[in-house]
């Protein structure tokens, strides 16, 4: 035998654990850095709101001053007076609202903000050097506060910085230098104030600017005036500012207008007049309206190719829904509202849309833009491309997958945390009065998403009737609402209980080809009798082909009888839903259910068996009482 040196030995030992050394340590390395991109999200938004509390607290904000601002909501977009887009916040307007406090520099952690406005209040001390940090901001109104100190010389870190209007302050000191330095700067208002010294060269060759009202020098003695674009004041000056901006890009826009107007009319004759008619000003433009765009009539029309049938995706008591392509590309839906018995009603029409705007979960339709016309209501919605659940369930086109079980569970368990969001969360808080599986969407990953949720609000915002028209599909609609046309949330935990009942068989909530077999024309009756004779095999959508798991299908209609009980007090509130999806507190309350419901069964065929009303069950009676009034 031929024995290695030593250190031959040696030394592959030491490759040999070497390796192994970086191999684990990869495998630790990666952990750790996926546990950190989970977190990511949560620590950003958990700052961010931080941050938004700490401006509040410093503010002195009083109890009746942004009451929304709640520390235990993670997310802040869901705040008055805070703009997001994609989650982040970019927008937080805080204008004439009366706060005396100081700023808070702990904002520099908002690294997206592009527009601070907090002038017309009556906040006190210096303007935090912390501001410099905001990189992305594009507009700081600090006007008519009562501010001291100087002009942080950070502001001129802010590159993206258009808008820097600081007048009617106490500000001292001289104008930074560094302010020199920001070349997108189109206007500088510092009027008011107490400043002093010379004025950096570079501020007299922006747009607009108005230095009047301080110790500068500039005037006849000097090579400038002090103002340009602006007369006699701060306020007066934006005017101007703001009409010498937007008269020519409105004749602009007019023209072009007009232009593309006789362009299409001469390439489209035959169309309606009418159909090009829109709001007073509003040809070819987009309004921005909160986090809403506002679409013009002919935008919305283009898109949808004269909202052609071949484009409509949907159809409900609502109006139609089209896929519609926008100029950049972008797909969307279009939901075209039909019941506006008369014109008008703007105004209300668009606090509601905004209302709902502010309504931001992850399992709820986020709302694009609107248009309205006096005669017209559309919204705007992002395209979903996997469609709606229902359309999954009953209308899969050969070689597409049906939706599995597992998918099927995440749809009930997202749709419940989408309605307990707007009926717990949401303030005032939202009634979807339709909850059906046609109205819950599935994004790109098979997600649920809510649909449709504040549309019966918005159609009734010009009515002044304590109770509403009843909305809603046959087979959804809860009794009580039937029959007095007053909704709450548990009309739509009922809704929802019928919902997952579509999910577990795949079936509608109303077929009447079950007469030939049964008496039970109602998903509800149908299924209460295969369960109470044991036959949840039955039960379960053929398409699974036995691929699910049959404690899960006997959980999730114990769940859904729960939510359709006959009386709303009976029924859970979408938060215990949630707990019962996830396994906390079901055993309990389908005990007690059972108790109710053997000792209602005993009581009605004690009536049945003393009236001879023959072998109807109260099932049945159920289902005519459900639907008698359609």
């Amino acid at each position: 035998m031929k024995w290695l040196p030593t250190n031959t030995i040696y030394g592959h030992g030491i490759s040999i654990f070497s390796k192994c050394f970086r191999a684990l340590f990869c495998v630790v390395v990666d952990w750790i850095l996926g546990q950190l991109l989970v977190l990511t999200g949560l620590f950003f938004c958990s700052y961010t709101g931080d941050a938004l509390i700490a401006l509040k607290n410093s503010l002195n904000a009083s109890s009746s001053q942004l009451k929304d601002w709640n520390p235990n909501l993670v997310n802040p977009c869901t705040w008055s007076k805070v703009i997001c887009d994609d989650n982040i916040v970019t927008t937080v307007t805080l204008s004439n609202m009366g706060f005396t406090g100081t700023l808070s520099p702990k904002i520099e952690i908002l690294k997206m903000l592009t527009t601070l406005q907090l002038q017309g209040n009556g906040i006190t001390g210096k303007i935090p050097e912390e501001y410099g940090n905001l990189s992305s901001l594009t507009m700081l109104d600090l006007e008519n506060n009562r501010l001291t100190g100087e002009i942080p010389s950070s502001l001129g870190n802010l590159k993206k910085l258009t808008f820097l209007v600081l007048s009617q302050n106490n500000l001292s000191g001289r104008i930074p230098d560094s302010l020199s330095d920001l070349q997108n700067l189109v206007t500088v208002q510092l009027s008011s104030n107490n400043l002093s010294g010379k004025i950096p060269e570079s501020l007299f060759q922006i747009s607009q600017y108005n230095f009047t009202g301080n110790n500068l020098e500039c005037g006849i003695n000097y090579a400038h005036s002090c103002v340009r674009g602006s007369e006699g004041g701060s306020s007066k000056s934006k005017t101007v500012m703001i009409v010498g901006i937007l008269v020519p890009i409105l004749v602009i826009l007019i023209l072009g207008g007009f232009l593309l107007l006789f362009l299409w009319k001469s390439r489209h004759r035959g169309y309606r007049r009418e159909v090009f008619v829109d709001v007073a000003g509003e040809v070819d433009r987009r309004i921005e309206f909160g986090q809403l765009k506002r679409f013009s009539w002919r935008e919305l029309q283009l898109a949808t190719d004269n909202f052609s049938e071949k484009n409509v995706l949907g159809q409900g008591g609502f109006g139609k829904v089209y896929k519609g392509v926008l100029g950049d590309n972008t797909k969307v839906a279009v939901k075209r509202l039909t019941d506006f018995e008369s014109p008008g009603g703007d105004t209300a029409f668009q606090r509601e849309v905004e209302m709902i705007s502010v309504a931001v979960h992850r399992n709820l339709l986020r709302l694009i833009g609107f248009c309205t016309t006096p005669t017209e209501r559309l919204l705007v919605y992002p395209f979903m491309q996997n469609l709606s659940v229902a359309s999954r369930l009953r209308e899969v086109k050969p070689g597409e997958p049906i939706l599995d079980w597992s998918t099927r569970k995440r749809v009930a368990l997202g749709t419940a945390r989408g309605l307990e969001y707007l009926h717990e969360h949401c303030n005032p808080k939202i009634i979807h009065r339709d909850v059906k599986a046609a109205n819950v969407l599935l994004d790109e990953d098979f997600d649920a998403v809510v649909g449709d949720f504040g549309l019966a609000k918005l159609v009734d915002v010009r009515k002044t009737d304590v109770t509403t028209q009843v909305r809603g599909t046959m087979g959804h609609i809860a009794p009580e609402y039937l029959s007095t046309g007053k909704s709450s949330e548990k009309t739509d935990v009922f809704g929802y209980g019928i919902m997952l009942l579509e999910l577990v068989t795949g079936q509608r909530a109303i077929d009447f080809s079950r007469l030939e077999e049964e008496d039970d024309v109602l998903l509800l009756d149908h299924v209460k009798k295969l369960q109470r004779e044991r036959r949840l095999d039955g039960i379960v959508d053929c398409n699974l082909d036995q691929n699910y798991d049959i404690h899960e299908v006997e959980m999730m209609i114990q769940v859904a009888l729960l939510c359709t009980q006959s009386s709303p007090e009976d029924r859970p509130a979408m938060s215990e839903v949630v707990r019962m999806l996830e396994g906390e507190g079901l055993a309990e309350r389908w005990e007690e259910w059972q108790h109710v419901e053997v000792t209602r069964r005993q009581e009605y065929e004690r009536l049945h068996r003393r009236f001879d009303w023959g072998e109807d069950s109260i099932y049945n009676q159920d289902a005519i009482e459900l639907s008698g009034g359609r």
